[in-house]
């Protein structure tokens, strides 16, 4: 195919100019190093400027949910462009923005969480929903209640607020001077030994931890997290930016053990991962509080500039209509059984640790022959999802863990390619 995209001066412009993150920038910028430049997509196949074509194995960074140029979502952009592109949400709003508040709310039992603040990513969805919690105990007479409590190994976002809540070190080590006042724990019996009336909120990803390396949480866990909440009257934040949508096999992971946070907080599928846009959902209680006269300063003072933003809640209203419309939950059920199937016939390879899944999420955590992780150095899990590329597959690793969490459309063909990409990668890197 004709390189009509002059790769070659992209990738210099892009290694003169661009920063790109969790990237060391001197191995990007070295002179044998030829960045892939995405151009084209079309379902969960993405084209790069020279014509080649992968399979899009980690939902362009978790995001993508119905495919590449979806024509609802594409023709829902483009008609709201022809309205309006983006007006204020302070002191005016838009018809897709309000019409996504009640769509969002009407996804929950009856008032369960009818209150919606939009705002830019999961790191900024978070965010809102910790300053949401400590601003809501000063207002309800609880001051004392300014302590959070995260995971092991949680990640949540990289503005301050979420940052203080990650348990990664090389994320947040750096920056640990500069953080919430956190506690973190692994299992939520550890809430005994804390002091249970100075906790403002505790904070999980439900189900899967994904930073951690696609960790699956114990069944009941999240069940048990929130009666521990209402034992010690803390309340609970749902960070859904990974697991919202779909991705664990229901709309939202919290369904699977019938539990409601006091916090939910959604982004990356929020638009089908055509737009940047998220929300953080909240009580009655919660908004309650924030309710009073101007000079009782009860207002909740904070937001963005493209909070609410029309393009991004066009596009948000219509993947919730391809839901609908192409039953996509309901088709979705037979392709992660044989994701199942096909994941397991990777098992016998002797570098293969273990194989973790939960719904249309997997980690593959590659270690060496002994059972001893590779030397992070090494950048083992790195090699091996470039080395998949020749084999049609596009992924990034987390460590060692090889990700695969494709879009919901992808067909079992598809799958069956991307698992065999990842093993004759294995193969390759570590050896048959």
């Amino acid at each position: 195919m004709r390189d009509v995209w002059n790769t070659e001066s992209l990738a210099a412009l892009d290694k003169a100019h661009g920063w790109h993150p969790f990237t060391q920038m001197k191995a990007w910028c070295a002179d044998d190093h030829e960045p892939v430049i995405l151009v084209g997509g079309e379902g969960a196949v993405l084209r790069d400027s020279r014509g080649r074509e992968y399979l899009d194995g980690n939902s362009s960074i978790w995001t993508n949910i119905h495919g590449h140029g979806h024509p609802k979502i594409t023709g829902a952009i483009c008609g709201q462009l022809d309205r309006v592109a983006h007006v204020s949400f302070l002191g005016t709003t838009n018809a897709p923005a309000a019409e996504l508040a009640g769509r969002l709310a009407g996804l929950f039992p009856a008032q369960a969480l009818p209150r919606v603040f939009f705002s830019d990513d999961g790191s900024t969805a978070v965010e809102a929903a910790m300053k949401m919690a400590i601003q809501f105990w000063q207002l309800s007479g609880a001051p004392e209640r300014r302590r959070f409590v995260s995971f092991d190994q949680a990640y949540h976002g990289d503005t301050a607020g979420a940052a203080s809540l990650g348990g990664i070190g090389a994320f947040h080590g750096r920056f640990a001077g500069h953080q919430f006042p956190v506690d973190r724990i692994s299992d939520p019996e550890e809430l005994d030994r804390l002091p249970g009336g100075e906790i403002a909120a505790v904070v999980i990803e439900p189900l899967i931890q994904g930073a951690a390396g696609m960790r699956v949480w114990p069944k009941g866990l999240l069940r048990r997290l929130r009666e521990k909440c209402d034992s010690i009257g803390a309340l609970l934040i749902l960070d859904e930016v990974l697991t919202g949508f779909g991705r664990t096999g229901t709309m939202f992971a919290c369904e699977q053990e019938d539990v409601i946070p006091d916090f939910l907080c959604l982004a990356k599928g929020l638009t089908g991962g055509y737009m940047p846009l998220a929300a953080t959902l909240t009580t009655e209680r919660v908004f309650s509080a924030f309710l009073g006269e101007f000079d009782e300063q009860k207002t909740f003072y904070y937001g963005h500039s493209y909070t609410g933003n029309a393009l991004g809640c066009a596009a948000a209203l219509a993947s919730l209509d391809v839901f609908r419309e192409e039953h996509v939950l309901e088709t979705l059920q037979p392709k992660i059984a044989a994701m199942s199937r096909l994941l397991a016939e990777l098992q016998s390879h002797p570098c293969i640790h273990d194989i973790r899944q939960c719904g249309f999420i997997a980690g593959i955590e590659v270690r060496d022959r002994g059972g001893e992780a590779f030397p992070w150095q090494a950048r083992t899990g790195g090699r091996i999802c470039e080395a998949a590329r020749k084999h049609g597959l596009l992924t990034r690793p987390v460590l060692d863990t090889i990700v695969l969490m494709p879009p919901l459309c992808t067909s079992e063909s598809q799958l069956r390619s991307a698992v065999s990409a990842i093993g004759l990668a294995i193969e390759e890197v570590c050896g048959r």
